[in-house]
């Protein structure tokens, strides 16, 4: 691997370290103000927002600028999301009023997420040739896990009693704006240390000399260009299946983060500092299994989706699970099958949308793609906790319909197989940009 590629994967680590202990912080801040049970995964909601509605937009940005200073002023953007949830009661609004401060601030660090990650993924395969994709996506989709494990439990550690006790007495304030009262706004200020190590490594990425034709910059344009781009994903063989896959293992991986924690809270009594230790024990798991499809080939990358279908049936143990070595044995069970499963999938989706389209757009048409099905998973989620339905209730339909659509996308991909036989043989093509020239 370049020297570039381990500078990109610290600076991912950082930024992720981030986004997910400023979660946790975001929850234990609206709990602070005695916000509604649904408002937790609506701030995964407002988080997922921003990917949908700056989709058409983000992968020309990326394509414009050499990717490092794009990751690093995107970054930017988080910090300035992280110093206004920290400022949240700055704004001259009522307590029950300054979760949605809180949530916005936290939608803008989405923002920063949404144009930071074509930039990231996409330089990638500016690095890498095909043959290396899917074990540089191990070790970037492996870090990222692990920066999610080290995050939720930063956040948890930073919000715990002893942490913050000790976090308070150092006087952090910054000499601007409010001082820091509480745990939730020491953790954040902590975090927000965190994003400028992050923008240091930015800095350090070099520019690969990839150039991209002139981007286009009208807004119109840019959305009917995008929705050629999204189409022409969903009509390739192989990137509608991995796609397909994709999308619905983020959309249930991020529901999932928030059924254990509430999972954690009504079945075995744990506060959210310790319950958020739940998501990185599931996070294990995901690294394991993303090690494991490292050594899957891009040819045989397809051979990984029966792990869906038992990522589900697994998820459906979890209301049996009270014992801590049944619980840790699951949750590193569900993370590892998702794990080995998705790795080679976003490799394969990453390949054909640089085969068909370029970097920067291929890698926002997925992320419009899985975000979207985020905000669809996480609304149903919360109008079920609305609806005040069990959460083991939840958990049984949840997997159902997990299994259940990996099994459709299975026979979606023997069909195609079926009409195509020759399907796989384009696996590994060094083309680009073909869709875009007619080829």
């Amino acid at each position: 691997m370049k020297r570039g590629f381990y500078l990109i994967m610290a600076a991912q680590f950082f930024s992720s370290l981030a986004d997910n202990a400023l979660f946790i912080a975001a929850i234990a801040l609206i709990q602070q103000l005695d916000g509604p049970d649904w408002m937790t995964p609506m701030i995964k909601w407002s988080f997922a927002l921003a990917y949908v509605l700056l989709a058409a937009f983000v992968g020309a940005f990326a394509d414009s600028f050499p990717k490092g200073r794009v990751m690093f002023a995107t970054n930017a953007v988080k910090i300035i999301g992280c110093l206004t949830m920290f400022a949240h009661a700055s704004f001259g609004l009522a307590d029950h009023h300054q979760v949605y401060t809180v949530c916005a601030a936290y939608a803008l660090v989405g923002i920063g997420a949404a144009a930071y990650s074509p930039a990231k993924y996409g330089i990638i395969t500016e690095l890498l040739p095909p043959e290396q994709l899917v074990k540089g996506n191990s070790w970037i989709e492996g870090l990222t896990v692990v920066s999610i494990i080290l995050g939720v439990v930063l956040g948890g550690a930073l919000i715990s009693p002893k942490v913050s006790t000790w976090l308070l007495s150092l006087d952090l304030s910054p000499g601007f704006g409010p001082d820091i009262q509480t745990p939730a706004e020491a953790a954040i200020m902590v975090i927000a240390l965190v994003y400028l190590v992050a923008a240091f490594f930015n800095l350090l990425i070099p520019s690969t000399g990839v150039c991209y034709p002139r981007q286009q910059r009208n807004p119109i344009r840019l959305m009917r260009t995008f929705g050629c781009f999204v189409a022409t994903l969903w009509r390739d063989k192989l990137g509608q299946i991995s796609l397909a896959v994709t999308t619905l293992f983020w959309g249930a991986g991020a529901t999932l983060q928030l059924i254990v924690i509430e999972w954690g809270r009504v079945q075995l009594g744990l506060p959210l500092n310790k319950a958020s230790i739940l998501m990185g024990v599931a996070s294990v798991g995901t690294i394991l299994g993303a090690t494991l499809a490292g050594k899957v080939p891009l040819h045989h990358a397809l051979a990984v989706l029966p792990m869906g279908v038992v990522m589900g049936l697994v998820v459906m143990l979890m209301p049996l699970a009270y014992e801590p070595w049944f619980v840790y044995a699951l949750l590193v069970a569900i993370g590892g099958l998702g794990g080995f499963f998705v790795v080679p999938m976003n490799a394969l989706l990453q390949h054909r949308g640089h085969v068909l389209l370029s970097a920067g757009h291929s890698i926002a048409v997925q992320n419009f793609n899985e975000q979207l099905n985020i905000l669809l998973m996480v609304a149903v989620y919360s109008l079920m906790l609305g609806m005040q339905i069990p959460i083991n209730t939840i958990i049984i339909i949840f997997g159902t319909l997990v299994a259940c659509l990996m099994l459709l996308i299975m026979g979606w991909n023997r069909h195609n197989h079926r009409t195509h036989p020759d399907l796989d043989l384009v696996i590994g093509s060094r083309a680009h940009g073909t869709a875009l020239r007619g080829e």
